[in-house]
C-alpha cells in the first residue's frame, strides 16, 4: 500500500503570468489529490535563498533566485497516497523539451528556465517537510477528508 503524505507544489512566476494556476490545480484535483493549503505570494530573496539552498554553490543559483523573486507564485500543499511521487510524475521532466506529452511541463512548459511548476523531490525524504515548513505555518494547513476519498483509495 502506498504512503499517505503531504507535498509542496508551486506554480512559478511564468505559470502565474501565463494564467496557468487553475490548470495546474485542476490537474492535481483530477488526479485525486487534496488541496490542504494555498498561498498566492511574492517570494523575497531570503526565502528564495532558503528554498534553493542546495543549489547555492552552482553557477545557475543567482538565476534561480532572480527568476523566482521576479513575480508572484502560487504555493500549495497537496495530500494523498504517494503525493510527492504522483506530483513529480505529473510534472514531467525538468526540461519541457524532454517532458512527455500529458505531463504539466510537457503540455505547458516552454523552456528549461521557464517550466511552470516546482514540486518537492520525492526521493529526498525530508524535502516535503522542509519546503512546507518554509512556506506555511501549521495553522495555514487544513486537514479534511474528501467525500469521494473512499472511491479513490483502497
Amino acid at each position: 500500500m502506498s504512503e499517505y503524505e503531504r507535498t509542496f507544489v508551486m506554480v512559478k512566476p511564468d505559470g502565474v503570468q501565463r494564467g496557468l494556476i487553475g490548470e495546474v490545480i485542476s490537474r492535481l484535483e483530477d488526479r485525486g489529490l487534496t488541496l490542504v493549503g494555498a498561498k498566492f505570494m511574492q517570494i523575497d530573496e531570503d526565502l528564495a535563498h532558503d528554498h534553493y539552498a542546495e543549489h547555492e554553490d552552482k553557477p545557475f543559483f543567482d538565476g534561480l533566485v532572480s527568476f523566482i523573486t521576479a513575480g508572484p507564485v502560487m504555493a500549495m500543499v497537496w495530500e494523498g497516497q504517494d503525493a510527492a511521487r504522483q506530483v513529480r510524475r505529473m510534472m514531467g521532466a525538468t526540461d519541457p523539451a524532454e517532458a512527455q506529452p500529458g505531463t504539466i511541463r510537457g503540455d505547458l512548459g516552454l523552456d528549461l528556465g521557464r517550466n511552470v511548476i516546482h514540486g518537492s523531490d520525492h526521493e529526498d525524504p525530508g524535502a516535503n517537510e522542509r519546503e512546507i515548513d518554509l512556506f506555511f505555518d501549521d495553522d495555514e494547513l487544513v486537514g479534511w477528508e474528501q467525500i469521494d476519498e473512499g472511491w479513490l483509495y483502497e
